[in-house]
């Protein structure tokens, strides 16, 4: 997929549009950054590739005028996500759906070529990543420096979309892969549990990135986490109170999270925050057959209310 076939669709339903929520060359050859496009003049900037990693979608709730917008996937399922929750219109948002057979994490590369200055970057496609330094150059599988969650992917190809921009993609990945870290980690001890994560979260610096990023923490401007009346937790850097942020975003994203991955990518520290929503997606799926972001017809379950539920057993008092 090249980038001219984007800025053809583009073009096409700029008429229908005020702006479109797209990509553009971030600050070196290395990143992408989110680009809004106001005037037609500005299409040629716009780029796609698999560098264009950050969820585009998480823009949509703060906007009230028409916009078009680029999706791969994974961020597909967060449009979902909010038509269920009413957070969005409809009407409001023309969807070029992308179909992604993998992004690029940043972290990963500049681990490879040892942190140093990009000079360029290209991709030969058919997978593979050339990274150039001033001190030499370096050809990288996509697969092996691409996010944990392209790793199980199941939805390469958008779930809703106005215009698809190329051939649906199939997931090889098998079903089971998605949660498999997480039963490999449900087989420790408590004990062992919790060393991991009390060593972990004590990198954590509460700078709230995971939260600022994550499409669906939508309360942001009420959150339990700086709120003084009530004041819930404090603003140390104690183990504690990093255990207790990290564990009420976890809960308030319950039924709800759509694994894009997000808190994982833009955290400074490299904390695998994502397996706390991991584990709840987990027990949802589990508990009622549910997965955030991928039925428009399916109500989340912490919306809805039964008397009985049939994988839920009530404790005898």
């Amino acid at each position: 997929m090249n980038s001219e076939l984007v800025k053809e669709i583009v073009a096409k339903i700029f008429t229908e549009v005020e702006a479109v929520i797209c990509y553009q060359q971030g600050f070196d050859k290395l990143h992408a950054t989110p680009y809004f496009i106001s005037i037609p003049e500005q299409i040629n900037r716009l780029i796609w590739n698999p560098l264009c990693a950050q969820n585009l979608a998480s823009y949509l709730p703060s906007i009230k005028k028409k916009v078009g917008i680029i999706v791969k996937g994974c961020d597909s399922r967060t449009i979902i996500q909010y038509l269920q929750e009413g957070l969005i219109d409809r009407e409001k948002v023309v969807i070029l759906g992308v179909p992604c057979t993998g992004v690029v994490s940043v972290k990963k590369v500049l681990r490879e070529i040892g942190h140093q200055p990009v000079t360029d970057v290209s991709f030969d496609g058919k997978g593979s990543i050339a990274v150039k330094t001033a001190k030499s150059e370096k050809t990288l599988a996509i697969a092996d420096v691409c996010p944990d969650k392209c790793t199980t992917c199941q939805y390469p190809t958008p779930l809703i979309y106005d215009h698809l921009i190329g051939e649906p993609i199939l997931s090889d990945k098998p079903k089971e892969s998605v949660y498999g870290d997480i039963r490999d980690f449900d087989a420790k001890t408590l004990e062992e549990k919790t060393a991991y994560w009390e060593k972990e979260l004590e990198r954590c610096i509460r700078c709230y990135a995971c939260r600022n990023a994550c499409p669906m923490c939508i309360c942001q401007d009420s959150c339990i986490a700086e709120t003084r009346d009530p004041h819930w937790i404090s603003q140390k850097l104690s183990l504690r109170e990093k255990f207790m942020f990290h564990m009420i975003h976890a809960v308030h994203l319950a039924g709800r999270c759509v694994e894009c991955g997000e808190c994982e990518r833009v955290c400074p520290m490299d904390i695998p925050v994502a397996k706390l929503k991991k584990k709840i997606n987990a027990e949802m799926k589990d508990l009622f057959n549910y997965e955030p972001g991928v039925n428009l017809d399916d109500k989340p379950p912490m919306y809805t209310f039964n008397v009985d539920e049939a994988k839920i057993k009530e404790h005898k008092l």
